[in-house]
């Protein structure tokens, strides 16, 4: 098994060329998350280590999980192609996420993230790409670009001519703030899918406000409509996409198109199978401490076939699976 949406954190140490702005660093959230891990913010070069060490040590302890593809995070671009650091609020640059896949080439594979409103976007990618990059991904809300603009044809053009599949987040965003939500709405990747663009819908699908899944009846025709689309099980988990996650555990017809992901380091909770009537496998999931094993019998308690996506994602990565 691989796990397509695994988040690659990292402080800046004035060396990895990542940035946090001073916003998000004194924010409560940040905090609280580096202090739930233990991670040093007086000492960033350890802390990432850190990072790195613990999603190592539970990748390799899991039993069905082997490989992760982390993630990375691109800023926020003007009209004029450049970044515009005093709008971005995390940034993971692509040298980063390529150096650490290389450092663990039989845990970790390579996620880089473009936006594509960067002047050198298409560049970037073929560089990457060429240095083994597997996969692209986007969060239009927090990189401020609407997917559906003419303006990124030559992008979606290229990914599709390199078969690099783009992963990106759809709904709300409410870890980093968005300026313009609405472009996490999933019908304006239309655009990329006529390109032929494999496209993987984060999270389901789910627009991610807990009561109403407006997204449903357009996931329905995604799935009819273009071979090339695909989402994966990231964050399905949380009180705000369960409801997603039990619709479409009663919906095999869409089970062919999911992609294992956990959104890691984002924990998984195990009430859904309580929700679901699945009493046994609920005791058995509490007793699981791996993330990733957990998320993985969670999914095949409900009934998706976990397994299968696993093959299916390695086809898309043009790689062969990888045995435990």
């Amino acid at each position: 098994m691989i796990d397509v949406h695994v988040h690659l954190a990292a402080l800046p140490d004035g060396k990895n060329g990542c940035y946090i702005s001073p916003k998000m660093l004194n924010g409560w959230l940040f905090r609280g998350f580096i202090r739930s891990m233990g991670l040093p913010l007086n000492d960033p070069a350890r802390a990432s280590e850190m990072y790195i060490d613990r999603l190592l040590g539970k990748l390799r302890a899991s039993t069905h999980v082997r490989q992760a593809i982390l993630l990375g995070m691109d800023g926020v671009y003007g009209d004029d192609g450049r970044l515009h650091k005093e709008e971005t609020e995390f940034l993971i640059t692509n040298d980063y996420v390529l150096a650490t896949a290389k450092r663990f080439p039989q845990e970790f594979l390579p996620g880089i993230s473009i936006n594509p409103r960067r002047r050198d976007a298409v560049e970037e990618l073929e560089r990457c790409a060429a240095a083994g990059a597997v996969l692209v991904k986007v969060l239009p809300n927090a990189q401020h670009f609407d997917p559906a603009s003419p303006a990124f044809h030559a992008f979606w053009q290229a990914l599709a001519r390199l078969r690099m599949p783009i992963l990106t987040h759809i709904g709300y965003e409410f870890s980093l703030i968005g300026k313009d939500q609405s472009v996490g709405r999933p019908e304006r990747w239309r655009a990329a899918l006529d390109a032929g663009v494999t496209v993987i819908a984060a999270h389901g699908m789910s627009q991610g406000l807990v009561f109403r899944e407006p997204y449903w009846p357009l996931f329905l025709d995604f799935v009819n409509r273009y071979p090339n689309f695909y989402w994966d099980a990231s964050a399905l988990s949380l009180p705000n996409r369960t409801g997603m996650l039990l619709r479409i555990a009663r919906h095999p017809e869409v089970h062919d198109r999911m992609i294992f992901g956990t959104d890691y380091p984002l924990g998984c909770h195990v009430y859904p199978a309580l929700l679901a009537g699945k009493w046994k496998a609920y005791g058995a999931l509490r007793a699981l401490a791996n993330p990733f094993d957990r998320h993985y019998e969670l999914l095949r308690a409900l009934g998706l076939p976990v397994e299968a996506s696993g093959v299916r994602l390695a086809a898309l990565l043009r790689r062969p699976v990888v045995g435990k």
